[in-house]
């Protein structure tokens, strides 16, 4: 668990995902996991029920649901206040939604224009209440439906009960236009809030939609179309031009291009070339294409990805949950004000008349409904988790959505972070040998490594002739040791010939480069410079993190400390430190945890990262490239692998703190002027339509700026 920097620190999700891509997992409140299907899912967590799923299904889902987490029934169900707002609105599907209000609004404007326009004696006391009980019953009873289900869960105090008790209150005192415009009001807040909510869920509805239905797998010579769970690690796929990659795989074929867009949001097509590794959800858009799986269809990136993305809204920012809390407390208290609003001016007031008091009183209900904030600050986060899904970045909650904003520090690996990690061989120096003989030797070694120093190596000899190796022994930190074609060969750095007390020339120290140096049979025999390339973006990134308010930014490496104060000083890193072991770095990153005015984020993307990555604030991993271990750690995945998006997800996150703190401070001082104006009689029930229907609006309507912001 991470060290506390006065947030709230969230468990991390554990590592892997289900086998079954109908089946996620969610959060509660303290992080425990629970268990529920997707349909379960899409009915139950927070703002899902706007995906307009029929009535039906929305049932169903309901009673499996039930029986799925029967065995946490011995815990008391609590009603989500954003669940609360799961009534008829979001339940109908297309122009349906709108029909309920749009019958009542007109049946509403006919009535006004009966009662003050047109002189109409049939228009009498029963025939009017009857009309305006009619244009209430479409919006109002959906609304009775889920207060009636709130008060047998005995949750008495809910923005429905509230609704239903001042509208009722309303009819009583023979209010009846006001009755309806509130709870019509109301509805239409609904929609608004659906309409809204299905905008912030596009991206993750794109995500959904690019799971592939099907795989062309060879068996038996022939191709045949499964399911991409029943493919097994080894099998040969075919992906046709135009279809989504369903499958991690090795690729087969000589080249094509993909369309990455779906995993990384960057929309340049992705030349892949036989050999290098293919992404599940990816679209193929050149030629027909074989593929080696290499993964399951559950540990694949795309299930990786929308493991993620489904339960990054389980995962509640501190804020968040604050107002939740509060709205359980908030909602009472003002209920017993309204009925003190009532009663209690009969004690002392003369000229007591009951029906003013009451009206004050419903008021003073309408007005404290908490929508604008149980809505519109959810619906902000989601909307932040959505936008940055939409630029390559995929925050694991909306609780690293807040912590990013804290972040005054910034360390991060150089290979493969800051620079390429794809490493070439520019030069090599032989003593007494000829080249040709010397890289064979040293590829032959080098072959048997997977560190990307030695496969550049490798790399750099194929299409020689292959000579036979035995007897290999990584050295940690220093190299490796081998027989090749009956000679001992030793590569790797200077440490390795130190260990085996073999003598080379001192000069070799002073070689700023990345430097391989070969043994042969005890004796120098020469060394191979290897350079990595520094991303395109790698100087920009630092320049608007500083942008951005970071004080610090540091570099970790395990390369040559002059190589990595090289790239620093090329970069505009503040501070670097090179010649570090994995443990080393753990070691930095503690020491500066115990600065408690330092919040640090470590960007890393290596399997060696992930120990560093949990231990830090926020964690963040290059997703593309990097390795499963980095990104199941982490708490934000930067899907692009490009360094400039770190910034991006800081200003990402304070434009969703900046609109969250908006809508709270609106909804507040709103309803606190309209709360004292209604208690002294002043506001009347049209005001209190816009104090908690009107404010919900504007602060729905900012909420969803944040998808529409270029970062």
């Amino acid at each position: 668990m991470k060290h506390d920097h006065d947030h709230e620190h969230l468990h991390k999700h554990p590592p892997g995902v289900n086998t079954d891509p109908n089946h996620v997992h969610t959060y509660d409140e303290q992080g425990q996991m629970t268990c529920c299907s997707l349909e379960e899912k899409i009915y139950t967590q927070a703002h899902a029920k706007d995906l307009l799923v029929p009535k039906g299904a929305a049932k169903k889902a309901h009673k499996n649901y039930s029986e799925c987490c029967a065995h946490e029934a011995e815990q008391e169900h609590t009603h989500d206040p954003e669940h609360d707002h799961n009534n008829e609105h979001g339940g109908a599907v297309g122009w349906k939604q709108y029909l309920p209000a749009i019958i009542s609004l007109a049946m509403l404007l006919v009535g006004i224009a009966l009662d003050n326009y047109i002189v109409n004696s049939f228009f009498n006391s029963y025939i009017r209440l009857a009309w305006y009980l009619i244009a209430y019953y479409p919006v109002g009873f959906p609304v009775m439906q889920e207060a009636w289900e709130a008060i047998r869960r005995k949750e008495i105090f809910t923005e429905f009960t509230l609704m239903v008790m001042a509208t009722i209150g309303a009819f009583v005192i023979g209010e009846y236009p006001e009755g309806v415009a509130v709870m019509l009001f109301y509805a239409v807040g609904e929609l608004f809030q659906s309409m809204a909510v299905n905008r912030a869920k596009n991206n993750i509805k794109a995500l959904l939609d690019i799971r592939p239905a099907s795989a062309s797998v060879l068996r038996n010579k022939t191709y045949q179309e499964v399911k991409p769970e029943e493919v097994q690690i080894g099998e040969t796929i075919q992906i046709k031009a135009g279809e989504k990659v369903p499958l991690d795989g090795e690729m087969l074929s000589e080249s094509s291009s993909f369309n990455t867009a779906a995993l990384t949001g960057e929309s340049k097509p992705k030349t892949i070339m036989k050999g290098e590794p293919v992404l599940a959800g990816m679209l193929n858009l050149e030629k027909v294409i074989e593929l080696k799986v290499s993964k399951k269809f559950a540990d694949s990136s795309l299930a990786r990805i929308l493991d993620m993305v489904q339960n990054a809204t389980t995962r509640k920012a501190k804020t968040e949950l604050l107002i939740r809390k509060f709205a359980r407390i908030y909602t009472p208290v003002v209920f017993f004000l309204a009925l003190a609003v009532i009663l209690f001016p009969a004690l002392f007031v003369e000229n007591y008349v009951f029906n003013d008091w009451l009206y004050r009183g419903l008021i003073f209900l309408v007005i404290s409904c908490p929508c604008a904030l149980v809505i519109s600050i959810p619906l902000g986060y989601f909307g932040g988790i959505g936008a940055a899904s939409r630029n390559g970045i995929l925050f694991k909650g909306s609780n690293y959505l807040d912590l990013i904003t804290k972040v005054n520090t910034v360390v991060m690996d150089k290979t493969g972070t800051l620079t390429k990690g794809v490493f070439k061989v520019q030069n090599m120096v032989t003593e007494n040998l000829n080249k040709e003989e010397f890289i064979k030797l040293a590829a032959a070694l080098e072959s048997k490594s997977t560190h990307p120093i030695a496969k550049a190596i490798a790399q750099y000899a194929s299409g020689k002739k292959t000579l036979l190796v035995s007897d290999i022994e990584e050295i940690s930190g220093h190299g490796l040791k081998g027989n090749v074609d009956g000679k001992e060969v030793l590569a790797g750095n200077l440490k390795l010939l130190q260990k085996f007390s073999i003598g080379y020339d001192k000069a070799l120290e002073q070689i700023v480069e990345t430097i391989v140096v070969v043994a042969i049979d005890g004796k120098y025999a020469g060394y191979i410079i290897i350079a990595d390339e520094i991303k395109e973006d790698a100087v920009e990134a630092i320049k608007q993190l500083h942008k951005n308010g970071i004080t610090q930014t540091i570099m970790l490496s395990g390369d040559k400390t002059s190589i990595t104060q090289k790239v620093a000083k090329t970069i505009g890193i503040d501070t670097a430190f090179g010649d570090l072991l994995p443990e080393h770095k753990v070691e930095k990153v503690e020491e500066l945890r115990k600065d408690p005015t330092k919040v640090t984020a470590f960007v890393g993307d290596g399997i060696n990262d992930a120990p560093v990555l949990a231990l830090s604030d926020v964690g963040i991993a290059m997703g593309a490239m990097g390795s499963d271990a980095a990104i199941e750690t982490a708490d934000v995945v930067i899907q692009t692998d490009q360094p400039s998006k770190i910034a991006t997800a800081i200003r990402i996150g304070k434009a969703t703190k900046n609109i969250v703190i908006q809508n709270i401070v609106l909804a507040f001082v709103v309803k606190v002027i309209v709360l004292l104006l209604g208690a002294g009689g002043v506001a009347t029930m049209w005001e209190a339509v816009f104090a908690d229907v009107g404010v919900a609006l504007l602060a729905i309507l900012n909420a969803v700026r944040v998808q529409r912001m270029t970062f």
